[in-house]
């Protein structure tokens, strides 16, 4: 690796709290560059906009989604912001860089009533032994408390057992930024549950929901099973029942019953309102849809590309 990659990649640790995932993510990338800059025979610190133009258009011509090429480009601005703020470069080659258009995809979402379903299949569980008590009781509080959350599901699986602050939750997001969501009453309630049945062991644990492995919590693919086996219980679609799904209708049902989307934004630690509208395009599709459905002279391809919302 590029000594400036590994550099940039220890600030992106050290001062803005980058995951792992996200840090690998900037490393593949960046080294994806390398290689490029480096067939053609230029310094990766001494590429010019117009090296790193033509590295974007041979993106293209790879047939990469216009997404994946815009995350690469947004991976390239902060490297070189990087060296410019370092003093390693005097200017920044990415300003001028134009973004890929993308049209974003309306998030995957679970209606009111399957989401009930979940959270029901979880209450079902057998009960008959201790260890199958403590089980159901973990399962309905990860349940309840990411519908009343909308946590990433990284921080929901890592959360500390001291988070709670009365009705609030007390959560470290991306970059290390600290933020407070409301619990509500059916959360707070699992949450007391699941720490009553835990074992003299667990509760000397730091984390809400502690396990034996490397980590000291339970893991994302661990609970992303129990999810499975609560959705193949409630009779739904395995494919589309995910963690995110889950933080997408938290936030889609509560903009469907009028909650300010500042707020909503703040609750799940998005840093732009941008990225929080995508749940006010949500209901301006199902609007379109039930005017469709509902309404005797409409016809699907007759409808406008969007309605203004109420």
């Amino acid at each position: 690796m590029d000594r400036a990659i590994a550099l940039f990649l220890d600030m992106m640790s050290a001062e803005r709290g980058a995951s792992p995932h996200t840090r690998a993510a900037y490393g593949r990338d960046l080294n994806n560059l390398a290689g490029f800059l480096n067939r053609r025979k230029i310094d990766l610190q001494q590429a010019s906009e117009a090296d790193l133009s033509d590295y974007m258009s041979w993106l293209n011509q790879q047939g990469m989604a216009a997404s994946t090429v815009a995350r690469h480009l947004s991976s390239l601005r902060h490297f070189y912001k990087f060296l410019l703020l370092e003093e390693s470069r005097a200017d920044n080659p990415t300003e001028a860089l134009k973004r890929p258009q993308t049209q974003r995809p309306l998030p995957k979402l679970l209606s009111l009533a399957e989401t009930e379903a979940l959270i029901h299949a979880a209450q079902s569980l057998p009960q008959e032994s201790q260890a199958e008590k403590a089980k159901r009781a973990r399962a309905i509080c990860l349940i309840e408390v990411l519908y009343a959350t909308g946590l990433r599901v990284s921080e929901l699986v890592s959360l500390p057992r001291a988070a709670m602050d009365g009705p609030l939750l007390i959560v470290r997001g991306k970059g290390g930024r600290d933020r407070l969501v409301p619990l509500s009453e059916p959360a707070r309630v699992a949450i007391a549950d699941w720490q009553a049945q835990q074992s003299a062991r667990e509760k000397a644990s730091t984390y809400l929901f502690p396990a034996g492995g490397k980590a000291g919590h339970l893991t994302r693919q661990r609970f992303s099973q129990i999810l499975d086996d609560l959705a193949r219980r409630a009779g739904l679609d395995g494919k589309r029942v995910s963690p995110h799904v889950l933080r997408h209708a938290f936030a889609t049902h509560l903009v469907e019953r009028g909650a300010d989307l500042r707020a909503v934004q703040q609750m799940l630690g998005h840093a732009d309102i941008s990225t929080t509208q995508i749940y006010a395009h949500v209901l301006d599709e199902r609007k379109k849809q039930l005017v469709a459905k509902g309404h005797p002279l409409a016809k699907i391809e007759s409808l406008p590309n969007t309605l203004e919302t109420e």
